[in-house]
């Protein structure tokens, strides 16, 4: 029973398509490890036992009778809680909505349902997405499974450690200037920032609305590619959703190394990285060059100016969203995403729009840039998660504040809208270190192979 709750996605879909394992078996075990660790752990706001076990019961039920749906069919899921379900709280990690129920699903949530997959609860975050540790003043913080003192990163943290901890199969996220990559790499989990618009977030509390994004969090790079084919798709109901193909490939195709080239930033996504995840980072580099794959040098000036740009959109928007709320009840917010909020209602309009003419800038230098190489390399987060409750964390023995540098190296993706993913590849003082991948955009698939390369390194190395 405890090791079904360690399977992925990719070993279970067909024990549950052979009726080899009941998906009831499968929930039970799920929801097990979630009731009795989420006491310690805080991953869930709400677990949704009985329903999750009644929906198994059907899934089984379905797929006895040949009616199986694909490969989330019967496979437990957890939601980050700003995601509608219909008639369910959703309380966006806050006390402002601690009562609020949605009366519609969102797009993601409606295909997950539609694709069979067993909603296993709502998924502790940092209050309204605005922050990257997860420290939540009103539902208490989630804590780092491999170290519950120190912060699992955020704001989608309860996605990260409920998957770390196997307390759901898999999970859906948010990243708004980091919070899907930021906690999977502090919890050793694979994390999907997809390309702006590619999944919808129509039914998605916004924090920023030119910079959100829907993704999954998963076990695997397969699981995550798996995930992404449900949710994904055009919804006329998103006004950002775009148009394209979706994804219908059913596996990694393989590649030649030697036609893909990878591109190296040293001086703006290595500058200023704790040594020790600098040289897990550079070592697989050296492993992909060992491979075949080319490495080539590159820069991209404007991304010194990405951090300013990026705060001003993003406090602005998220302003815009509270604004109400901020003038009418204020005291309601939590002590750190207050005052974020008021100094979001500062930036004047000359201030905005001159920020997004240097998103404009930075686009066209990402696609130069990927016009040379197929993707970019860089760590996820330049420093070790501290202990939870510090604003300050340590890059080589320097203090430094927590959350401009938890943020440096992933919000540049988010301003510009490309893909990328973080994928685990080794620990630091025993944490997850994780490697980030970026792509051009609406090219999910080559990142994708590009982290499966690299995990199945990792699984060599591990075994070797």
């Amino acid at each position: 029973m405890n090791e079904l709750r360690m399977k992925s996605i990719e070993e279970l879909a067909p024990l549950l398509k052979n009726k080899q394992i009941s998906p009831v078996e499968l929930t039970e075990s799920i929801l097990s490890q979630a009731q009795n660790t989420n006491e310690l752990l805080n991953a869930y706001i709400n677990i949704y036992e009985h329903e999750a076990l009644q929906n198994a019961e059907k899934a089984e039920k379905e797929i006895i009778q040949g009616k199986y749906r694909g490969k989330l069919h019967g496979i437990p899921v957890g939601l980050k809680d700003n995601l509608y379900i219909k008639d369910k709280v959703t309380t966006m990690g806050s006390k402002i909505h601690q009562y609020f129920k949605p009366d519609f699903d969102a797009t993601v949530v409606k295909n997950l349902k539609n694709a069979g997959a067993i909603l296993t609860g709502k998924l502790n975050m940092h209050e309204y997405a605005l922050g990257i540790t997860t420290n939540n003043p009103h539902y208490g913080p989630s804590r780092n499974p491999w170290d519950p003192i120190r912060t699992p990163g955020g704001s989608s943290g309860g996605s990260a450690v409920a998957v770390s901890n196997y307390m759901a199969t898999a999970a859906l996220g948010t990243d708004t200037g980091g919070s899907i990559r930021i906690p999977a790499s502090a919890c050793g989990i694979v994390g999907l920032k997809p390309t702006y618009g590619r999944v919808s977030k129509y039914g998605c509390f916004p924090e920023a609305w030119t910079l959100d994004h829907v993704g999954p969090m998963t076990q695997t790079v397969q699981d995550a590619f798996t995930l992404l084919q449900v949710i994904e798709g055009f919804d006329k109901n998103d006004p950002t959703s775009i148009k394209v193909p979706n994804h219908c490939y059913s596996s990694f195709k393989s590649t030649s190394m030697d036609k893909i080239v990878i591109g190296v930033d040293q001086s703006f996504y290595f500058n200023n990285i704790d040594l020790r995840i600098d040289t897990l980072i550079k070592e697989k580099i050296k492993m992909l060059e060992n491979l075949g794959i080319n490495i080539e040098t590159i820069e991209i000036p404007t991304l010194k100016y990405c951090e300013y740009a990026l705060t001003i959109t993003d406090m602005a928007e998220a302003s815009a969203v509270h604004h109400n709320n901020l003038l009418s009840r204020p005291q309601d917010f939590g002590k750190d995403v207050r005052p974020i909020l008021e100094l979001g209602e500062a930036p004047s309009a000359v201030d905005y729009l001159q920020a997004q003419q240097i998103r404009y800038k930075l686009n066209e230098e990402f696609k130069n840039t990927f016009n040379k190489v197929d993707a970019i390399v860089a760590p996820t987060i330049p420093l070790v998660p501290p202990e939870i409750g510090e604003d300050e964390g340590f890059i080589n023995d320097k203090k430094v504040d927590l959350f401009d540098h938890m943020l440096r190296l992933t919000s540049p993706s988010n301003f510009t809208g490309h893909p990328s993913i973080s994928i685990p590849i080794g620990f630091v003082d025993g944490l997850p270190v994780g490697i980030q991948i970026i792509g051009n955009k609406l090219e999910e698939k080559t990142i994708i192979n590009l982290a499966k390369i690299i995990e199945d390194m990792v699984l060599f190395n591990k075994k070797s």
